[in-house]
């Protein structure tokens, strides 16, 4: 007699679901989010404005808030409070960040009248820039020139990059070079991956040595300019002390970059074989040139040599300039330029016309970037809420010592940069504040424009409504979440240093 034994069913276990790891938000969410939080916020901050004087700027002592336009009579400076309207001004943040213009209130809107504050020619800019470097590439200058760079540098990556970031910084220091960066993006990725290094590496040639230029500018009149006038300074007083900034900040940036660099090469991964390049044709090299020139021709038409000459010589710059050269200017340079590589590598008028409107496609993101970016400015603008946040920091500066005030002046205009991201509308807000109130303190006018540009610059390398911060790692293809990784212990130093430059300075002054 036999009995058949059946084992009990095995109960199947699934296998256990894979976790997707966790990924930080792109910049379009990371920026969502800040226009949110902005939005909410000005449901709290109260509205308040300062007085004029003639040369535009808040007078101090002058601030008052804003009442609702329900309770006073028309004609009278007020704030719309009604959810209707905010509401509103959160839906038209984006389209007012491209085609918003600025009335005499300081209210920025598409049906205004006044000047433009949206940031419509940065973004035909940015297209402009992805078109030409796009037909570039289509004739494989770009492509077979960086090979031969990296294969030329390949034993030496750190000298070039020290050159690279002297030349940027040059370019922050002198004239503000910042929004202008965008366009080198593509150009500078590419070749730091050649050399073997990684995409970060090429960001942080550009944000740290244009960057830190910017923080320590010597005579950048869109910043250091503007500060001084308003601030009723020449432009050269405390030229001495900024120029040492940049030196040592400039050194430590480069050490800096160069030290990451270096250790991400360390790693086999990431090593690139750039020994079997090809040489570059004819037609290649004068499209180079080209593509050189083009860029040449921007710097120089970015740079405002007769009003940097009428300040240091004060005689007319002798050569021609090309006037009031900005991002119309540029974009329309590289929109011709684009043609012209399109004539020299013969590719034809429908292919390059193909290739130019893909070109401006691959930089739509980074554009778009650009316009979300500004339209966060706006709708704090418009909700009043930017003199109220001023007062609280015209009061926090008042009564402390010399060098408690210039280290003090420099924080709180960290936060005052976020809010006011243009380096001119923040110098022209806060130096009408903080000039007098340098004096009360027994501090130089000038030492408060180093304050307040040190402190613009530096927020500039990490906010997130910075156009070129999101717009060129966008353009890197570099998580903004691993660059404030990569970042953050160099603006830590840059802290430092700042505060110890401001202090002595302060204190021996």
């Amino acid at each position: 007699m036999s009995t058949d034994v059946h084992e009990p069913p095995v109960a199947t276990v699934p296998p256990p679901e894979e976790r997707k790891p966790f990924r930080f938000p792109t910049a379009f969410t990371v920026l969502a989010a800040v226009l949110l939080l902005v939005w909410v916020a000005t449901f709290f901050v109260p509205a308040g404005a300062y007085q004029l004087d003639k040369a535009g700027g808040p007078k101090p002592g002058t601030y008052h808030r804003l009442r609702s336009c329900s309770d006073v009579e028309p004609g009278v400076q007020c704030v719309n409070t009604s959810f209707t309207f905010r509401f509103k001004q959160l839906w038209d943040a984006p389209p007012h960040g491209l085609y918003g213009v600025e009335n005499s209130r300081g209210l920025v809107g598409a049906d205004e009248s006044g000047f433009l504050y949206g940031s419509a020619p940065i973004f035909l800019f940015v297209l402009a820039v992805g078109a030409f470097i796009t037909v570039t590439m289509k004739t494989e200058a770009i492509q077979t020139g960086i090979g031969r760079l990296a294969l030329r540098f390949r034993h030496s990556g750190s000298v070039l990059i020290a050159i690279l970031m002297l030349v940027f910084a040059l370019g922050g220091t002198s004239y503000g070079m910042w929004e202008e960066s965008l366009g080198f993006f593509a150009l500078l990725v590419p070749l730091a991956l050649a050399l073997g290094y990684d995409r970060m590496t090429g960001a942080a040639i550009i944000f740290l040595g244009a960057g830190t230029g910017v923080i320590c500018s010597t005579v950048n009149p869109f910043a250091t300019g503007v500060a001084s006038d308003a601030a009723g300074v020449s432009l050269g007083d405390g030229i001495g002390l900024r120029i040492a900034m940049w030196i040592v900040l400039v050194a430590c940036a480069i050490g800096y970059v160069i030290l990451h660099a270096r250790r991400v090469r360390r790693e086999p991964s990431e090593d690139e074989d750039v020994a079997e390049v090809p040489r570059l044709g004819g037609r290649q090299k004068v499209v180079l040139a080209i593509f050189a020139l083009a860029f040449i021709i921007m710097i120089y038409g970015f740079i405002p040599w007769d009003d940097l000459w009428q300040e240091g010589w004060n005689t007319d710059f002798p050569l021609p300039t090309f006037g009031n050269f900005y991002f119309p200017e540029a974009a329309a340079l590289f929109l011709v330029m684009s043609v012209v590589v399109g004539m020299i590598a013969k590719l034809g008028e429908e292919e390059t016309v193909n290739t130019i409107v893909a070109g401006a496609g691959d930089f739509l993101s980074a554009a778009l970037i650009v316009v979300f970016a500004r339209g966060i400015t706006v709708v704090m603008k418009n909700s009043y809420m930017t003199d109220t946040i001023l007062h609280s920091m015209e009061k926090a500066v008042s009564g402390t010592s010399s060098s408690g005030f210039a280290v003090l002046a420099f924080i709180v205009n960290l936060p005052i940069a976020f809010l006011v991201p243009s380096s001119s509308g923040h110098a022209a807000l806060v130096m009408p504040i903080l000039a007098p109130l340098a004096g009360f303190a027994g501090v130089p006018r000038e030492l408060a424009v180093t304050a307040y540009q040190s402190a613009s610059g530096l927020v500039n390398l990490v906010t997130p409504t910075s156009a070129v911060i999101m717009g060129g790692l966008t353009l890197s293809k570099v998580g903004y979440d691993k660059y404030l990784k990569f970042v953050w212990p160099y603006l830590l130093l840059v802290f430092v240093v700042v505060c110890a430059f401001l202090g002595v300075a302060a204190a021996t002054s």
